[in-house]
């Protein structure tokens, strides 16, 4: 039965790829529990703009914000599925970007100001549950836009993958960042800032010295775990 399971894993996400998925996932845990552990208490700087004043505040929104966690794994696992080199390249990406978050995080800590939601209808319960959950902090850059524009461009230099999935992940991922504002999760400089980092670590991921760096050591460790 274990052995049945385990095919089934393996055909869905190869080998290579489970200890990229993990360092990810648990990284990102780390990263944004951990800098909330130590800075919570220190001064947070509050960057909105005139600008950000002006976006409305729209609780059905936030169908989108607790929703995109699905788009997250599905496109995850898609780009899990591509060649060695790809995925060496895509998840030394993602492991840069969240060192990046983590230094932003303890040294700019920023906050927002949300507004008063009283827990009227289905959609204010979810943004007070929302509220109540996620504090005011580690915003710039939003790992929520920072992730979901990673599922977009993970894709989007892929053959194998459908013309109409890379179109509505790139669509999903745009959502996704206008619900971070109109739930007044974060500023438009947090979104900027998820997409830009991104853009720059899928650029940088992508040299040499960084995808074969982090395949060298992803073969040490897998070596260990499947001798």
């Amino acid at each position: 039965m274990n052995h049945n399971i385990r095919n089934i894993w393996q055909g869905i996400i190869p080998r290579y790829s489970i200890v990229p998925l993990l360092v990810a996932v648990s990284f990102n845990l780390i990263v944004y529990g951990g800098t909330r552990m130590i800075a919570g208490g220190w001064h947070h700087y509050n960057i909105e703009s005139p600008l950000d004043r002006l976006i409305p505040f729209w609780p059905p929104s936030v169908i989108v914000y607790l929703g995109c966690y699905l788009f997250w794994i599905a496109n995850y696992i898609l780009i899990a599925r591509q060649g060695k080199r790809e995925v060496c390249q895509f998840f030394s990406a993602d492991f840069i970007s969240r060192i990046v978050c983590m230094a932003f995080y303890l040294l700019f800590p920023t906050t927002n100001t949300r507004p008063d939601v009283q827990p009227d209808g289905i959609w204010n319960q979810l943004m007070v549950f929302l509220y109540s959950a996620d504090a005011a902090d580690n915003l710039f850059p939003s790992i929520h836009c920072l992730v979901s524009w990673f599922c977009y461009i993970g894709l989007r230099g892929y053959r194998n993958v459908p013309r109409w999935y890379k179109s509505c992940s790139c669509i999903m991922a745009l959502m996704v960042c206008m619900s971070t504002l109109l739930t007044k999760q974060h500023v438009m400089i947090d979104v900027f800032g998820g997409v830009f980092l991104a853009e720059i670590c899928l650029w940088a991921g992508k040299k040499d010295a960084v995808w074969k760096l982090y395949e060298k050591r992803l073969n040490q460790i897998n070596g260990k775990i499947f001798p």
